[in-house]
Parts: C-alpha cells; sequence; structure tokens
C-alpha cells in the first residue's frame, strides 16, 4: 500500500456537523466500509494498538449494536479470540444484564447475555463512535 493505513483510513472518514442535533459533530465510517482496503486497514491499526496495549491478555472482542458488530468480529478474528455481543434492550434472548447510560442526545439501555463472559475474562468494547469521551 503506498498510502500509509492511517491515512487511508481518515481519508474515508466524513465529518457532519450538527447531526443529529446541533452541537454533535458525527464520524461516518460507511467510506470506510465500502472500501475493502481501508477497512482492512482499520482492522490492522486496531489489532496492532490492542496487542500493544494489552498484549496477549484479551479474551473476546465485545461488539456494541450495531456497527459494532461490524468491526467486532473481523477484529477478534485478527487477534484470534472470540466475539460477544452487546445489544440494545429487547433483542437478546435469555437471560441478560443490563445497563443505562446517557448519551449527548439522549438516552440508552445495552444487554448481554447472562452466561456470555465470565469474571476476570478481559474484554474490549468495540463500537464505531465516541460521543462523550467519558
Amino acid at each position: 500500500m503506498a498510502e500509509s493505513e492511517l491515512q487511508l483510513v481518515a481519508r474515508r472518514i466524513r465529518s457532519f456537523p450538527d447531526f443529529p442535533i446541533p452541537g454533535v459533530l458525527f464520524r461516518d465510517i460507511s467510506p470506510v466500509l465500502k472500501d475493502p482496503d481501508s477497512f482492512r486497514a482499520c482492522i490492522s491499526l486496531l489489532a496492532s494498538h490492542l496487542k500493544k496495549t494489552h498484549g496477549g491478555k484479551i479474551d473476546y472482542i465485545a461488539g456494541l449494536d450495531s456497527r459494532g458488530f461490524l468491526f467486532g468480529p473481523s477484529l477478534a478474528q485478527e487477534l484470534g479470540v472470540g466475539c460477544v455481543l452487546i445489544r440494545k434492550q429487547g433483542k437478546l434472548p435469555g437471560p441478560t444484564v443490563s445497563a443505562s447510560y446517557t448519551l449527548e442526545y439522549g438516552k440508552a439501555e445495552l444487554e448481554i447475555q447472562r452466561d456470555a463472559l465470565e469474571p476476570g475474562q478481559k474484554v474490549v468494547v468495540v463500537d464505531d463512535l465516541l460521543a462523550t469521551g467519558v
């Protein structure tokens, strides 16, 4: 690749000010998903970062509903670990554990199946955006 992986990915991310409400800068990753080279570069960059910061001490990647589902399994595959799903409320069968949180522009609740993880396992949560930094 003539272009660095980071530049390739950065060129594919679009910014939309004031979406979905005034004051929010939305970073659209749709163009990354359309381009196999930039998506591959994105997964490679994320995997390299996690290997550097966590070594071999990750048990699972957790993909957050819904675009985390697009990155989570590919990243887990690259790292040789499993992938678990964290979904919006009411979307998973069986017993679940839930957590509520506040967004810049609303509230939401997420769930994971009660038996998806064991105490002490190391999990990295993957999503497509960071709204608040909190």
